[in-house]
């Protein structure tokens, strides 16, 4: 009941009166009287005024199940919500609910994050109440008319890429762009990293999971760091409010989802993310285990994949995978 409740009082900016409370919920008022007393041990100031009703005057920083879904206005994304106070990683839960059979569109959210995964086998730690640590559970083709192609999923991570960088704009009005393939990035340093994890046959998939990892309360990093990651709190002065940001993260990658889904490919988005991507035009060194080179980045074609111009006027397009791109002069 608690998150029927938040959500009948999110959507108001007026009171709501216990009585139309009791009769939408169809319960007690001494019902609600005790999950408003909850929901106050929760964190949660709610101003109860007679012959009024209730309305929340202050919410705390918390990213709950009951909290993220009273604030949703997503249509299947993050519909299910798993919260977890602590957890090794949230990709590892999401691929554990995975394998149990939850639907497409389940999120998990973690308060703390102990074994964090990165690209290329790196791992970190998310203190508690630093960050969204989130993963969301994906079944193409399970809502879909088509399914999607195992070779196209490595797609996703731009598409959720596009969808925090929108969000991060709307929500915390900071100018964030895309580092690609993998990265949000504001004032030339990292505030946000997303890792997708699929489990496929040959030409069909399982699932995709696509962890997001967002800097949103660090006051200050540590040196060895503080030249190459950025929080929102930073960058805004303040902590953004979290559960409206995983809303809005939500709620974009629906739709630039839907569009990618119509041609599995990037025909639609291809200007969009363009526009958004950092470095295009500057020279990059492209490194990996292979191979190492340097040229001109001319944005990525419709593939998703990166296209680097050499000296020699050749243009190589660079698949994500386990490949890295680096400026020349820094960072991005």
């Amino acid at each position: 009941m608690k998150t029927k409740i938040l959500s009948m009082l999110s959507d108001q900016d007026h009171y709501v009166s216990g009585q139309a409370l009791c009769e939408q919920l169809q319960v007690s008022r001494t019902a609600v009287w005790k999950t408003m007393n909850q929901l106050r041990e929760d964190g949660y100031e709610i101003e109860s005024v007679p012959s009024k009703g209730y309305r929340i005057t202050k919410r705390p920083d918390r990213i709950t199940s009951e909290e993220i879904i009273s604030r949703l206005h997503s249509r299947w994304a993050a519909q299910q919500v798993y919260y977890y106070e602590s957890t090794d990683s949230t990709n590892n839960e999401a691929r554990r609910l995975a394998e149990k059979g939850a639907v497409s569109g389940t999120l998990v959210v973690a308060e703390e994050q102990v074994q964090g995964k990165g690209r290329r086998g790196r791992s970190w730690v998310t203190p508690a109440g630093t960050a969204i640590a989130m993963s969301l559970l994906l079944r193409p083709g399970q809502f879909e008319q088509t399914r999607l192609q195992p070779d196209h999923a490595p797609m996703l991570t731009l598409v959720m890429g596009m969808a925090v960088a929108a969000a991060c704009r709307e929500v915390c009005g900071v100018e964030v762009g895309i580092k690609w393939p993998n990265d949000v990035v504001a004032d030339g340093k990292k505030i946000c990293g997303i890792l997708t994890e699929m489990s496929c046959e040959m030409d069909y998939i399982n699932y995709v999971v696509i962890g997001i990892g967002i800097n949103t309360g660090i006051e200050q990093f540590p040196p060895e760091l503080s030249q190459r990651a950025i929080s929102l709190h930073i960058l805004m002065g303040c902590r953004p409010d979290r559960a409206k940001l995983i809303d809005a993260c939500m709620e974009k990658f629906e739709q630039y989802y839907d569009r990618f889904m119509r041609t599995q490919d990037f025909t639609s988005l291809l200007d969009e993310y363009n526009d958004c991507l950092l470095g295009k035009g500057d020279r990059v060194r492209v490194l990996s285990s292979e191979r190492e080179f340097e040229g001109v980045s001319c944005g990525i074609n419709t593939r998703g994949e990166l296209m680097v111009r050499r000296e020699d006027g050749t243009m190589e397009q660079i698949f994500a995978g386990e490949v890295s791109v680096r400026g020349i002069y820094g960072y991005v």
